[in-house]
């Protein structure tokens, strides 16, 4: 008998999670552990809770009927805006389980943003906090309801923020206990992350069923990750790194994720000790947070840290998760190999499921170990890697090669030890505190804001920065024709930004100069851009 002829994208699609998705995963562990921990919520302040397996189940069949009774159905978008919480994940969930799209967003963004986020999603709801309700209602006018929770993750929120008129989180409660069941469709999208890119704006990252099935199987096989873990969780939940590295990989694994609002140094050790903790993800922000603190006895197993860090293991006794992966990767697209030791500062080698291919930009070949290049990688759409730019076939064309291959915008090597290296990053992505920062559309924005004949020329790099690593600044020619001064520039600049950028955006500087440095093609030498910002911080920083 012959076979058909093999396609290997219809085949991972067709068998590699047959009859699952994210409920069927739920509902797996609270029938076979219903009394398992699954998740923790430690607040700043208010009161620590717990959920079981089942009750967790439970929780987000009856908001999902809370969310049915509001009109979302299956395929449509609802926004989530809300800091690290546990509303914010039964309300991912619940969603997960009509089958609706959940699009988690940037707190941290604001202004036009929001109507972006709003418009191009198209999305039919809104769960969102009290802090964020004023600003949400004044930009994401084409949403046609929002659910407002009670606090601010934990914090009790002023009178002023309750006064919004918006229906309360416990207006989703009461309205059935179990949603309606549908068939597994592992392909069917159950997420969308806006992600910063080379262009102005975000694009809107989709990811299925299979993908957060993928991520949470690949992630706990790559960490060694089982029942038994506890995983520390206060990176920000609208990111993949927490989203899949964390939840999805507990919930594959069965075991127990500690939510926190965000990162605090006073009580990391206390956390960690209380619940031990043995996984986290660590950014160098906390490395710095901690620095001065006793170290406890701990139970931790490993930390994933981007990069093989020896003296972070020699100083804390942890092992680091040495790995490399973005929004559209889904998961870890490198690993170290736990407990191996491993070079400095290598970022692992290819996971299981991914192809790699690093190539020379000018000759399109491929690179020979030691050489700088492109990185390309390739995996089943949907499945090992995302599934599309939701409504950016631009994107999607500009992004992929004809035979497949994803265009990661990152320069990498294979050093001769079969380890791969970051070598110089995208010239026009800054990475502000863990955030990725597209340097184009802060040039675009202060372009549109200043309108023409205000300035020449400008461009905006990265400057590093003590505590966020790196931060945006811009370098500007002053036009000859505009009668602003450099100082009148400046505030136009600034308050423009503070109104519409989220914080991590905003320039922190401005350097007015003669001219720009030139590379090849008379383009902007931003590498000579970023080197001056250097320098400046530098003297910025030595005492007169």
């Amino acid at each position: 008998m012959a076979l058909p002829s093999f396609d290997a994208e219809y085949s991972a699609q067709l068998y590699n999670f047959a009859g699952k998705d994210v409920p069927w995963l739920i509902k797996k562990w609270a029938d076979a552990t219903p009394d398992k921990t699954f998740l923790i919520w430690e607040p700043k302040s208010g009161v620590e809770k717990t959920w079981t397996y089942s009750e967790f189940w439970a929780e987000i069949n009856e908001v999902a009927c809370g969310l049915i009774d509001k009109g979302v159905n299956k395929g449509d978008k609802l926004l989530i805006h809300s800091d690290n919480s546990p509303e914010m994940m039964i309300a991912w969930y619940a969603s997960a389980v009509i089958g609706s799209v959940a699009v988690t967003t940037n707190t941290r963004c604001i202004g036009d943003e929001l109507t972006y986020f709003a418009e191009h999603s198209e999305a039919v709801g809104c769960i969102t906090q009290p802090q964020f309700i004023k600003e949400l209602a004044a930009n994401a006018k084409s949403i046609p309801w929002f659910v407002v929770t009670d606090d601010n993750s934990g914090d009790e929120a002023p009178a002023d923020q309750l006064d919004h008129g918006c229906e309360s989180w416990s207006a989703l409660y009461g309205k059935g206990e179990t949603a309606p069941e549908r068939p597994a469709e592992p392909m069917l999208p159950v997420g969308i992350q806006f992600t910063s890119g080379t262009t102005s704006r975000p694009k809107a990252v989709v990811h299925t069923h299979a993908n957060a099935l993928w991520g949470g199987m690949c992630g706990s096989q790559n960490l060694g990750i089982d029942s038994s873990d506890t995983y520390l969780c206060f990176l920000p939940c609208f990111h993949v790194n927490a989203q899949s590295w964390t939840f999805w990989t507990m919930t594959w694994a069965g075991g127990t994720v500690v939510l926190q609002p965000k990162f605090s140094s006073s009580r990391f050790w206390e956390v960690s000790v209380k619940h031990k903790c043995t996984r986290a993800s660590m950014i160098p922000f906390c490395f710095k947070a901690i620095g001065a603190q006793k170290i406890p006895e701990h139970f931790y197993k490993s930390w994933s840290t981007g990069v093989k860090l020896h003296n972070v293991e020699n100083y804390w006794k942890v092992p680091t998760f040495a790995t490399w992966g973005m929004t559209e990767t889904v998961t870890h697209a490198t690993r170290s190999i736990l407990p191996l030791d491993c070079p400095e500062m290598n970022i692992g080698m290819p996971s299981p499921g991914y192809e790699f291919a690093v190539i020379n930009p000018d000759t399109g070949k491929y690179c020979a170990p030691g050489e700088n290049g492109d990185l390309y990688i390739r995996g089943v759409r949907g499945v090992h890697i995302f599934l599309e730019y939701y409504k950016n076939p631009e994107a999607m064309e500009k992004s992929f090669t004809e035979d497949g291959w994803f265009a990661t915008g990152d320069t990498v090597r294979l050093g001769e030890d079969g380890y791969m290296y970051f070598a110089d990053r995208d010239k026009d992505i800054l990475k502000v505190g863990g955030e990725n920062v597209s340097a184009r559309q802060i040039e675009e924005f202060i372009g549109e804001t200043l309108g023409m004949g205000v300035l020449e020329e400008h461009a905006v790099v990265a400057q590093k920065h003590d505590m966020l690593d790196e931060v945006p600044v811009v370098f500007a020619i002053k036009s000859a024709w505009t009668q602003l001064s450099e100082e009148e520039i400046t505030d136009k600049i600034m308050t423009a930004c503070n109104e519409n950028l989220a914080d991590f955006k905003r320039p922190r500087a401005i350097y007015f100069v003669e001219e720009l440095p030139r590379a090849t093609l008379d383009k902007v030498a931003k590498n000579k851009l970023r080197e001056m910002a250097d320098e400046i911080a530098d003297k910025e920083a030595t005492p007169a």
